[in-house]
């Protein structure tokens, strides 16, 4: 009984104000990252870009900012806060139908430790680390290490194939309007509805296409056995510019991430956590 209580009483703490109000800033927190990306891919795009479109460069860009060492704390904490809102979920189910399931806490489980990842990133580049370079060569060290064990090429393959089923996912769901299901619709006004669509769809197909595209320059290394073609963020973004449709892809691509920054912003005030 005893243990049976204690567990009611972790569970109503990991759903109480402190996850919700955890979560929310962990939202935010996203949302500086990808808007900052977007910005950054953008100027590239128009040719004046200074800085590579990935996190370092948001977070060098954030940085140059007036109290820029307090943003950069505050994104790390905020991003800290996400990490442990997933844990909670990972370890006392997930809002929604079925969220007590595996089915729904492994996801859980795997986002928590993304975001304890790149919440530690954030807050040793606060520090005064340097995160360990841009996220193309860290990209392709970790490839070339991966395909340096026995059958590395086939994890690699197989690793840059889900990226690519991933993105995929992620752009179908935007399309499909899956993130309806987490919001509370009731509280948006008509203007705040139609904002968050075309955040929702136009952030999370831009997105999803990233993912695809990074996934299929992992595929592409392992099949070629040259971890030099795998790519980073910034590195992603930019072969964009070199399809035929030139620097307007990019442009799309990089408005896209903007409008997922924002998207972010809204679930940070309307998902229901």
């Amino acid at each position: 009984m005893t243990a049976r209580t204690g567990r009611g009483k972790a569970r109503r703490a990991a759903n109480g104000s402190a996850a919700e109000g955890a979560a929310r800033a962990g939202f935010t927190a996203r949302g500086v990252i990808y808007l900052l990306v977007g910005i950054l891919a953008l100027q590239i795009a128009f040719g004046t870009g200074k800085r590579e479109a990935d996190r370092g460069g948001a977070l060098a860009e954030l940085a140059d900012q007036p109290f820029g060492a307090v943003l950069l704390w505050a994104l790390g904490v905020g991003l800290a806060g996400m990490a442990l809102w997933r844990l909670s979920e990972a370890l006392f189910g997930v809002t929604g139908k079925d969220g007590h399931t595996a089915k729904k806490r492994l996801p859980a489980a795997a986002r928590c430790l993304f975001y304890a990842f790149v919440a530690y990133s954030v807050l040793a580049f606060a520090a005064g680390s340097s995160g360990g370079g841009s996220s193309d060569q860290q990209s392709r060290d970790a490839t070339s290490k991966v395909m340096e064990m026995p059958a590395g090429r086939w994890l690699v393959g197989v690793a840059g194939a889900a990226i690519v089923v991933a993105g995929v996912v992620i752009g179908v769901q935007a399309l499909r309007r899956k993130y309806h299901k987490k919001l509370k619709l009731g509280a948006l006004s008509p203007r705040a509805r139609r904002l968050v669509d075309v955040t929702g769809v136009g952030g999370g197909v831009a997105r999803g296409l990233v993912f695809a595209a990074a996934g299929a320059f992992a595929v592409r290394a392992a099949v070629d056995y040259r971890p030099d073609q795998a790519k980073g963020l910034d590195d992603t973004l930019r072969s964009f510019a070199e399809t035929p449709l030139g620097p307007w892809l990019l442009v799309c691509v990089a408005a896209g991430l903007v409008l997922f920054g924002v998207f972010s912003f809204a679930l940070a005030r309307w998902r229901r956590v």
